[in-house]
């Protein structure tokens, strides 16, 4: 089985007398469905930024999508970029554009025509839901109906990797089961390999994963 990301010796750091991730060694193959899980402040987040180039590995090896992260240039972190799907817990969508233009950010900045564009949009827009908020702004909606709009985004360009910071850390049961739905929805029937920081890993789950928990900078398999 192909891995998406592999991690050798990886120590993580935003600054030189403070070491977040201590020399950790673990992989991801393609198409699993996997937890990271941990106590505020272990170090959660901080992982899931390097993973997509906004943290560079202070020491060892990251090596995502074949792409080796230490020292990686621009234009190869972008080219990776574009094979990644990321949702964050303040959903960070363009306040000034409507819900139908940020889902269309990613297929965008990819290249994509305006009708293959289109098209992919609306579909993601039924399928999360908001066809008939397609018009609106971000902050006319709800926090859960936001979430979902940055789920289509991340979803938008067939991304191979969806990385999720807390997406449900705000919202209510039933945005928050929304949510879960369509991560394992990309993970069954897209085979798209997710990642999820979560505090707790929700007890719907039908489908197998993989389990890491982070204490004291050391990453290890729960399961």
């Amino acid at each position: 089985m192909d891995k998406v990301i592999v991690a050798e010796n990886l120590s993580l750091a935003y600054s030189s007398d403070e070491t977040i991730i201590k020399k950790v060694n673990f992989s991801i193959n393609s198409g699993e469905f996997v937890f990271v899980t941990g106590a505020s402040g272990s170090g959660k987040s901080t992982l899931l930024k390097s993973l997509y180039g906004a943290l560079k590995p202070k020491e060892g090896s990251l090596v995502v999508g074949g792409v080796e992260l230490k020292g990686v240039s621009s234009k190869k972190l972008n080219f990776l970029r574009k094979h990644i799907g990321i949702v964050f817990q303040d959903y960070k969508l363009v306040k000034e554009w409507t819900i139908e233009k940020n889902i269309m950010l990613p297929l965008i900045i990819s290249g994509y025509d305006k009708t293959v564009t289109q098209n992919q949009v609306d579909s993601l827009l039924k399928h999360v839901r908001l066809k008939h908020q397609a018009g609106k702004y971000p902050l006319e909606l709800s926090g859960g109906e936001q979430q979902r709009v940055a789920m289509a985004r991340a979803l938008a360009h067939n991304p191979i990797l969806i990385l999720a910071d807390e997406p449900t850390g705000n919202l209510d049961e039933y945005s928050s089961q929304l949510i879960w739905n369509l991560l394992e929805g990309a993970n069954q029937q897209l085979k798209t390999t997710v990642i999820v920081v979560t505090h707790h890993i929700p007890e719907t789950m039908t489908i197998d994963y993989k389990h890491f928990h982070i204490e004291y900078g050391e990453i290890h398999a729960v399961n």
